[in-house]
């Protein structure tokens, strides 16, 4: 509380002093009272000044051991012959000490606290140093300031010293585990030192909430859960802190045994519909079988055959090679068991062994022979239509026959010479030449007439002709020259 005093100029200034005291201690406008009772001072004597302490904080936290500053700053608008400051503490339900007090530049220090307790005037500011829990209390300071007038004011600071937190320690109980729905787990956290300790529960790195199974003691220090779920394991810390400072545990797992949830079988081939896998014959398939639990399960795999289970095999995989397995259909069983929590799952499927993969690759092979063949027919029909087609278009043989019809007598000369001998009688034989049905060459052939020929004119030749060539010497005689005539005329009259 500030207050603003001065010299009273008549007899009844005391007295309003007075009841302005008494309405600055019970008004909530404490402030608002002492600025406009100044005011008025002023207007009215003209020596009250505006004097005020101003403090940071009217609770200022310090730590054992360490020094502390206490900050005060004040400021006036008179002219000032003499400042006084003064220090006092007070504890609760005790009387206030005097520490020191300085007037001007002059310090006077109580005996008994010279050495602990700091002032450098004009500036009110305190510094402890060391700080005790021994100095935790009120401290108060008070200006005087003489003018024309004196005025004063004060403020109240207090202090609070605090020990810092060493690391926390968590214990939980029962440290050997518990199992789900049936036990209870209690954490404790505590601090070996630390004043003022605020414990705050964090699971997997975020603040542990209030739930149904989890109850807190007063300060938070220990933590209850009734009944622990598979949903409350995790890790688990203690934050212990305090206004200087926070630390935080080791982090904590409680055991917790539950299991076995969501039992599943897996297999690395086939294909799953549902809760039936279908596997090619030949194939080797691997089966997994999974389940949440704490301890791991224990995993049997069961078959059965005949309207009879047995056990063929323990541990989470199983291997099938459907070639060596007598049956097409088989029933399996994966059974899942917790032996702490005592439960068990179970989970049926069943196995289809086809021989799809092995009669497509029969069929495979089957289709490669024949797919050759029909490629080589294909090939041969167009290449022999690409021969018809060009044998069509241009006639080679015509070309070939006019050629030699237009070839100049010289020039058969030329080729008797070349065939190395001269004589037509050495070409004597019978030469056979095979005609292709043709409209125009049909018509060509028939325009010819031999005496005592039954062909029709203009009919079409479609047979071989054979034509005897005899080349008759200067004076040939008459019997072999006319039998040779009727021998061509017969030939071709039987030809057509």
């Amino acid at each position: 509380m500030s207050s603003c005093r001065s010299k009273p100029w008549f007899s009844s200034e005391k007295k309003v002093g007075f009841v302005w005291d008494r309405m600055l201690s019970w008004s909530p406008l404490a402030n608002f009272f002492w600025d406009l009772q100044c005011k008025i001072y002023f207007l009215l004597v003209g020596i009250c000044s505006a004097l005020k302490l101003t403090v940071p904080s009217h609770t200022i936290h310090g730590v054992e051991g360490q020094a502390l500053h206490l900050p005060v700053d004040y400021n006036f608008n008179a002219t000032a012959s003499e400042i006084q400051i003064i220090w006092l503490f007070e504890r609760p339900q005790s009387n206030p000490k005097y520490l020191l007090g300085s007037v001007n530049q002059t310090v006077v220090p109580d005996l008994e606290y010279q050495h602990k307790f700091t002032l450098l005037p004009p500036n009110a500011s305190l510094m402890i140093n060391p700080l005790h829990i021994s100095d935790e209390g009120d401290y108060i300071v008070k200006v005087n300031v003489r003018g024309t007038g004196t005025i004063a004011a004060s403020q109240k600071i207090r202090v609070a010293v605090d020990v810092p937190v060493t690391k926390p320690i968590v214990h939980a109980e029962p440290s050997s585990g518990v199992v789900e729905y049936v036990g209870n787990i209690t954490l404790n956290c505590t601090v070996e030192k630390g004043t003022r300790v605020v414990y705050q529960w964090m699971k997997n790195g975020k603040p542990l909430l209030a739930g149904p199974n989890y109850t807190f003691s007063s300060n938070n220090a220990t933590v209850l859960i009734v009944p622990v779920l598979k949903e409350d394991t995790g890790n688990y810390s203690c934050l212990a802190s305090n206004p200087v400072s926070a630390m935080e545990s080791e982090i904590i797992a409680p055991t917790i045994y539950y299991g076995p949830y969501g039992l599943r079988v897996k297999s690395d081939k086939g294909l799953n519909i549902g809760a039936v896998f279908t596997v090619d014959l030949g194939e080797v398939i691997l089966f997994n079988c999974s389940a949440e639990s704490n301890p791991p399960n224990i995993y049997s795999w069961i078959q059965r055959a005949d309207n009879t289970t047995h056990v063929i095999k323990y541990g989470p995989h199983l291997e099938v090679v459907s070639d060596k397995v007598a049956q097409k259909t088989i029933d399996y069983m994966c059974l899942a068991f917790n032996n702490v929590t005592g439960k068990q799952d179970e989970t049926h499927f069943t196995v289809i062994i086809t021989s799809v993969g092995l009669e497509k690759l029969a069929q495979k092979g089957k289709s490669l022979p024949s797919l050759a063949v029909i490629t080589g027919i294909s090939l041969f029909l167009i290449l022999a239509m690409a021969f018809l087609f060009i044998w069509k278009r241009y006639q080679p043989h015509k070309v070939i026959q006019q050629k030699l019809q237009s070839r100049p007598e010289p020039d058969y000369r030329k080729a008797q010479t070349f065939s190395g001998h001269e004589s037509a009688l050495d070409d004597f034989g019978i030469y056979e030449f095979v005609a292709i049905p043709d409209r125009a060459s049909g018509s060509r052939v028939s325009s010819h007439s031999f005496p005592g020929s039954d062909c029709v004119p203009g009919q079409d030749m479609f047979s071989t002709v054979y034509e005897v060539i005899q080349h008759i010497p200067e004076q040939p005689h008459p019997d072999h020259q006319q039998s040779s005539s009727n021998h061509f005329t017969n030939l071709y009259s039987a030809n057509c």
